[in-house]
């Protein structure tokens, strides 16, 4: 079955944001990119579902949109959608596309500012790419503790092919809670997880499958409250608890102090020999509350230029 819908693009989007974000992974099992497209396989209420957003051409002016298609693999003799399916396709939808957190608050924030004032002026209306889910955005920030982003790729993929399954395209999909509680350490383990990483991803997907740990936002469950629940998880920390508060949630105000290309960036934009500790890293984030998110993208996105082009 398919479900077809468009979304309003914001002035100036920057289209190769999104395309290069999602297609990290050459080798990708979930993700298809093409100069103007992407697929993106996840499983939702148990489903798979691959979601297609066709993107104009880069630097599109008032009035573009994303046209997305979703595909959804429906048990035999379903006729129609899940209740609430639709709804949770077009925020996956919003999620790819990086619409959570608005840039221009930000923006206004540090314009005059003596130390990201000059990053953000080179890097008009970038913005935060999320993962389509909650659960994805939390997986791959347990997989990424403490480990390169090319090995956290490669783990990454492990993952998804033994948690996720197939869409009738022939797409993976990203696995939701349940079918990553189906695994067990050892599964991970003999694919190159160290044993710590691995009884961390177990434990947390089968403490949501459970329904003990609850990741969804809502009223009787709001940011604080999750993040408490979140380090209560043995294996779980600040870092990870922050990183996926960025993707998962588009929240506004994260700290990646504990980043390493957090804190790598700070010293190539102050010019000292070494990166600043974890706490100099935080005070000097802490001038940039409550865009601290947007401050992280500036920070991460300045890794990719070239060093004269600071001059």
């Amino acid at each position: 079955m398919k479900h077809a819908f468009s979304i309003g693009l914001p002035a100036g989007y920057r289209v190769q944001d999104v395309l290069a974000f999602h297609s990290r992974d050459a080798e990708s099992v979930a993700e298809q990119v093409s100069p103007s497209a992407l697929s993106k396989g996840m499983l939702l209420d148990g489903l798979p579902v691959v979601l297609t957003v066709t993107l104009p051409s880069a630097g599109g002016g008032q009035g573009v949109v994303a046209h997305c298609a979703a595909g959804i693999d429906l048990p035999p003799h379903a006729r129609t959608l899940p209740d609430g399916m639709a709804a949770k396709i077009e925020a996956a939808a919003r999620n790819i596309l990086g619409l959570h957190i608005d840039p221009a608050p930000f923006v206004a924030f540090a314009r005059d500012d003596a130390l990201l004032g000059s990053l953000v002026a080179r890097q008009p209306g970038l913005r935060i790419v999320q993962s389509a889910t909650v659960f994805e955005a939390l997986t791959w920030a347990i997989i990424g503790q403490q480990i390169n982003l090319p090995f956290a790729i490669a783990l990454r993929r492990t993952f998804i092919l033994q948690a996720g399954r197939p869409h009738s395209s022939g797409l993976y999909c990203y696995p939701e809670a349940a079918d990553a509680a189906s695994l067990t350490a050892e599964d991970l383990t003999s694919r190159k997880f160290s044993r710590a990483k691995a009884e961390t991803l177990v434990r947390f997907a089968s403490l949501v499958a459970s329904g003990e740990l609850d990741i969804v936002e809502h009223a009787a469950n709001p940011i604080p409250a999750i993040c408490k629940n979140l380090l209560a998880v043995k294996g779980i920390g600040p870092w990870t608890v922050n990183y996926a508060l960025l993707r998962g949630y588009g929240y506004a105000d994260c700290s990646l102090h504990g980043d390493v290309a957090i804190r790598a960036a700070l010293q190539r934009l102050l010019g000292e020999d070494s990166k600043p500790d974890m706490a100099r890293t935080e005070a000097i984030l802490q001038q940039y509350q409550p865009h601290r998110t947007m401050a992280a993208a500036h920070l991460w996105a300045s890794l990719a230029e070239r060093p004269n082009e600071n001059a």
